[in-house]
């Protein structure tokens, strides 16, 4: 077990790195708390999380059978599963015989989930443009640019991310 205050798990980092590693794990910590809410208050209006996430898995990478989607969401194969009837059952989803093997099927989003999808994104787009509304354009360019590529890093590393944050567990950290 390491002590606090101690760099042994990031030997290899200066302390002003971890620092910042820490400033951005709180911040994180923090929008993931607003994004829960936001969640939960539009799963209350009848659209729920997940069935955006998965709609927009479904549109980026195309047709995919249901243990691809799973692995594009980062989530269990039973959970997307589930998760899927559900949107089938609504319209926003279809199965479609899969054309490289006629007994699978691979999921496709309708039109309607289309349509779904679109609005949720122009919803969403207009908020949070009221939210940088006051910002200068520069700043406001400079933040996406540098979000952007902190979010494309970040989807890189996950793998890591899980390993290290599941290891504090399974040493018996509390």
């Amino acid at each position: 077990m390491v002590a606090p205050g101690s760099n042994a798990l990031g030997a290899e980092l200066t302390d002003w790195e971890i620092e910042c590693g820490h400033r951005l794990a709180g911040a994180m910590f923090g929008l993931g708390k607003q994004q829960a809410s936001l969640g939960q208050r539009m799963s209350r209006s009848g659209v729920d999380r997940s069935t955006i996430l998965l709609l927009k898995a479904l549109v980026v990478q195309g047709p995919s059978r249901s243990n691809e989607l799973a692995t594009a969401v980062h989530s269990d194969p039973s959970t997307v599963s589930r998760q899927v009837a559900a949107l089938v059952r609504d319209g926003l989803v279809e199965r479609r015989a899969d054309p490289e093997d006629g007994r699978a099927s691979v999921l496709v989003a309708t039109d309607r989930g289309l349509a779904l999808l679109e609005e949720q994104r122009r919803r969403l787009g207009l908020a949070l443009a009221r939210v940088v509304r006051q910002w200068e354009p520069e700043d406001v360019s400079q933040f996406l640019e540098l979000l952007e590529r902190f979010v494309a890093d970040h989807e890189r590393a996950l793998p890591m991310l899980i390993n290290e944050c599941a290891k504090a567990r399974s040493e018996g950290v509390n």
